[in-house]
């Protein structure tokens, strides 16, 4: 556990701090592992070292801030995180950051590289295979993608990196989630809790990925102001989703007609990716399933693209490759 004061003496303190101290404390919100104290024209930090750099060079950006505009306002705390954590623009942006005796030294990242979005604790979040590289080219060229293939493959993990980035970029106003809770079926009455902790194990995997690239706090404020939304299939209905990057996940457990109902709320400046796995199907009867009909009728339209995942594409344990294989009938190696 280390410990560090930091001593404002060139900015009045109330310009940092703001009214109430909410500014430092939205910082401060940042970092929940790391104690905070402003005091005076003083910052008392207790927590671990790379947090108090962490912290520290987070506070020299928004002073730096500071000296270019009138005042600071919250979106300006948040917009550090947004550029530095996990953002990543059309134009090279800051990857690490590092203090020197010199000030921020800063390294960056090229456009053109693998690199999708920069998630938390400094992980790269990249294309990192073939069909994951192909499903970023695509979506430059296209306003809907299916990605299809197994388990494993980062479909819906890539697909919700260029969404976090979209959303950066201000390219779309918001990021809708949605998969079918298929599992619960006709159960879900059954099941304890509201209907919010009736589903969150269904969507469970989509919040493990937006948590794996955007900081809790800033999460939890996007998710209460509807700015990311994570919701059942169900709920798509009678919607026009526009300035929307929206994702269906699990696809292969939806009918045909669910599949048309999504698909017909694209309104203006909506981006869709359609994620799902043909040998997955879930429903009772899995001849119900309508994402391969759905593809096969729409295959060819402009602006819609089709990439087939396949087993060279798994990014989990080694493991996994063997597993699918073998539950394919293809002999072990």
């Amino acid at each position: 556990m280390a410990e560090k004061k930091i001593e404002l003496t060139e900015i009045d303190p109330v310009e940092i701090f703001g009214v109430n101290d909410k500014l430092i404390n939205r910082l401060a919100n940042y970092f929940p592992k790391l104690k905070v104290v402003p005091r005076g024209n003083t910052i008392s930090l207790k927590g671990s070292s790379k947090d108090i750099t962490s912290f520290q060079t987070n506070l020299n950006l928004l002073i730096a801030k500071r000296g270019k505009k009138r005042s600071l306002n919250l979106d300006d705390v948040d917009q550090l995180f947004e550029e530095i954590e996990y953002g990543m623009g059309s134009s090279p942006v800051l990857n690490t950051l590092e203090m020197t005796e010199d000030g921020l030294k800063g390294g960056f990242a090229d456009e053109k590289s693998d690199i999708i979005v920069f998630g938390n604790d400094g992980k790269i979040v990249r294309a990192r295979t073939k069909n994951q590289k192909k499903l970023v080219e695509e979506y430059y060229k296209n306003d809907l993608i299916f990605a299809l293939g197994p388990a494993g493959t980062g479909k819906t993990y890539t697909a919700i990196a260029l969404a976090v980035r979209a959303l950066k970029n201000r390219e779309v106003k918001k990021l809708i989630l949605t998969r079918p809770a298929v599992e619960a079926g006709e159960r879900l009455g059954f099941l304890p809790g509201d209907l919010k902790d009736k589903l969150d194990p269904y969507l469970q995997p989509l919040y493990d990925a937006l948590m794996d690239m955007i900081p809790p706090q800033k999460l939890k404020i996007l998710m209460e102001d509807g700015t990311i939304q994570i919701a059942p299939l169900a709920y798509m209905r009678g919607r026009t989703l526009e300035s929307a990057f929206v994702i269906l996940d699990e696809a292969q457990n939806t009918s045909l007609g669910q599949l048309k109902m999504f698909l017909t709320r694209m309104g203006n400046n909506a981006k869709f990716i359609v994620t799902g796995d043909a040998t997955q199907i879930d429903l009772p009867n899995k001849s119900d399933s309508g994402l391969a009909k759905g593809v096969a009728m729409l295959k060819g339209l402009k602006g819609i693209s089709v990439i087939n995942f396949n087993k060279e594409d798994i990014v989990r344990h080694p493991l996994v490759s063997k597993i699918v294989k073998v539950f394919e009938g293809e002999p072990e190696e």
